[in-house]
Order: structure tokens, then sequence, then C-alpha cells
């Protein structure tokens, strides 16, 4: 997993929090950094705030959702913005999940808990005896 997320103390929190209920978590102060990352690590899920320095969080889920190799890696906004012209934006750039800061640490968790479930294949419907 990455975080893009240019708030050393939130960077680390959000790092810290998710590692200790067992996710390898690397983090990216800025956009060219984070995309940088996501290309060459090709993390599963990318959480990435909006307003990162560089490039923002809508430049690189439409980037990363541009290249092959990158476009089916899942992406949750994790941002203070949170307006439905924010949300239809984000949605519009190519990310899965919009979560307003503070984030519900229950509900990140929840939501991480059904993409492994995705990135698994056994989700809903993906199960023959369901």
């Amino acid at each position: 997993m990455l975080i893009v997320e240019d708030s050393p103390d939130a960077a680390q929190t959000l790092q810290e929090l998710l590692q200790s209920i067992g996710y390898e978590v690397a983090v990216a102060s800025t956009g060219l950094e984070g995309l940088q990352a996501a290309l060459q690590s090709r993390p599963d899920v990318v959480l990435c705030d909006i307003g990162v320095p560089e490039l923002d969080g809508y430049q690189i889920a439409i980037r990363l959702k541009q290249q092959p190799s990158s476009s089916s890696t899942r992406l949750i906004a994790v941002t203070g913005y949170g307006g439905a012209e924010d949300r239809r934006r984000a949605q519009e750039a190519g990310f899965d999940h919009h979560l307003t800061k503070p984030v519900d640490l229950d509900e990140l968790e929840t939501l991480l808990a059904a993409e492994a479930a995705l990135l698994r294949g056994d989700a809903l419907g993906d199960d023959p005896a369901a």
C-alpha cells in the first residue's frame, strides 16, 4: 500500500495505524514522488491526498489509470476536499473511493478489507457456492 500525503504527521499516523493491522505501507510526500513510487512498486492500493504539491491527487489518479501497469491499482482519495464537486472530480479522475478527513478509521479498515477481498477474487458473486 502507498500513502501519498504531504503532512508528515498525518502520513506517519496513518502509516503506523495501517502497519499495526498488518499492511505493508510506503509513504510519499509529493505528487511526483507518489506517482513514481506507485509506478515502480505497483501497490495494490494507493491512499492519496488531493492537495499534495507538484502533482495533485487528481493528476496522480489520471496518470496511474492511463498506465497498463497501474490501471488496476485501487485508488482511495483521503482528503479534506469533501464537497459534491470534489467527489465528482475524484471519480472522474479514476478514484475508486473518496474519504474525507478526518478519516473514520473503522470505515477505512472496512473499505480496505473489501478491497483486499476484491484483489483475492472472493468478493460476492465470485464464489460459485454463493
